[in-house]
């Protein structure tokens, strides 16, 4: 018997340092204003020295248990989407179990770039529905200022520090994960990467002299690809799920970059729903973009009991993971930050000073 499987519980963790366009833009050559119009991004978290990816995660995923009052141990997967992970090896999900006590916890990573929550997502899913009961916490968590140059105005502007997560585990009937379409294009897998480090190319001290450690991306065919990839993924995903683009409530995109996403909104026919950003004062947090805005929106209670979600996230490989979802009831975290969306537009609003 398959038994429904839906968000019960959300957190983030986002770095205290906040990282101002100003500072970027001296460094990348360009200006602030230039970055603003470019990318509708203000700034950015950086993790702490101290701070790796699992840090980032653990607080996360704590939140997300927290809220869903459930304890670490009662947790029976842990999937940690990342493509910035503590260490080659081991995987970097293994230490976050570790961190927060999660010792009956499966733990695995998923690297899909930015896309990556929604894979991990749905194989959370698919590994729950055969169970009579218990939970899975899917972690999107990333450390790009790590591996950026500094001096190349293409990727130093858009990334920052962050980390989100969702608690999943059993819902009502008619509720929780109810389609999901995963699909990738390897033929354009070198329009984002990290030349070095692997088997292909091992680490040496000419990589590291030549910047091949370095993130890289073709920014402009990127552009094109989430141009040509987004409208018919989730075209096909509401066709597959019978579902009108009309009843679509909200849309929590990946926040790759808000003057890219402004072009592709008009596409997408979700002329009902509200689009969710938090990229003005966050950047593009990679795998973590999508469960930090969901967890933001969350605690502004701006989420109503059988809601539908879309959730839509792309990246290197090249990927793209959309999933449709019936909010379920959860426990609420209360805030005192004021956020008001713009219902059935692009761009409800910066999530400002909710953490």
């Amino acid at each position: 018997m398959r038994h429904p499987i839906g968000v019960i519980g959300t957190g983030s963790y986002l770095p205290a340092h906040s990282v101002s366009n100003a500072e970027v833009a001296a460094e990348a050559g360009v200006t602030d204003e230039w970055i603003t119009r470019k990318t509708k991004i203000r700034s950015r978290r950086h993790a702490a020295p101290h701070e790796a990816t699992s840090d980032l995660a653990a607080a996360a995923a704590r939140a997300a248990l927290a809220q869903a009052g459930i304890t670490a141990d009662q947790v029976s997967y842990l999937v940690l989407a990342t493509s910035t992970p503590d260490h080659p090896q081991p995987a970097t999900a293994s230490i976050v179990q570790h961190l927060i006590g999660a010792s009956n916890a499966a733990a695995f990573d998923v690297n899909s770039v930015c896309s990556g929550f929604v894979f991990a997502m749905s194989i959370a899913n698919g590994l729950l529905h055969d169970q009579s009961d218990g939970y899975a916490l899917v972690i999107g968590a990333d450390v790009y200022s790590r591996i950026l140059n500094r001096s190349d105005r293409k990727t130093a502007i858009l990334f920052g520090d962050g980390a989100g997560a969702v608690l999943l585990g059993p819902v009502a009937a008619g509720q929780g994960l109810l389609s999901t379409r995963l699909t990738t294009r390897g033929d354009q897998h070198e329009l984002i990467s990290v030349p070095a480090g692997g088997s292909r190319t091992p680490a040496s001290a000419d990589t590291v002299a030549s910047g091949q450690h370095y993130f890289t991306m073709d920014g402009r065919a990127v552009r094109s690809f989430v141009n040509d990839s987004l409208s018919h993924e989730v075209t096909a995903l509401l066709r597959d799920a019978s579902v009108a683009p009309q009843d679509i409530k909200h849309f929590v995109p990946h926040q790759a970059n808000g003057a890219m996403l402004s072009d592709v909104w008009p596409t997408l026919g979700l002329h009902s729903a509200t689009c969710h950003l938090a990229l003005e004062h966050y950047g593009n947090t990679g795998a973590a973009s999508i469960p930090i805005t969901l967890d933001l929106v969350h605690r502004k209670r701006l989420l109503a009991e059988n809601d539908l979600l879309l959730l839509c996230g792309f990246g290197g490989g090249m990927s793209v993971g959309t999933t449709l979802l019936t909010w379920a009831r959860t426990r609420h975290a209360r805030t005192a930050a004021t956020f008001r969306p713009e219902r059935g537009k692009f761009g409800a609003a910066a999530l400002a000073g909710l953490h």
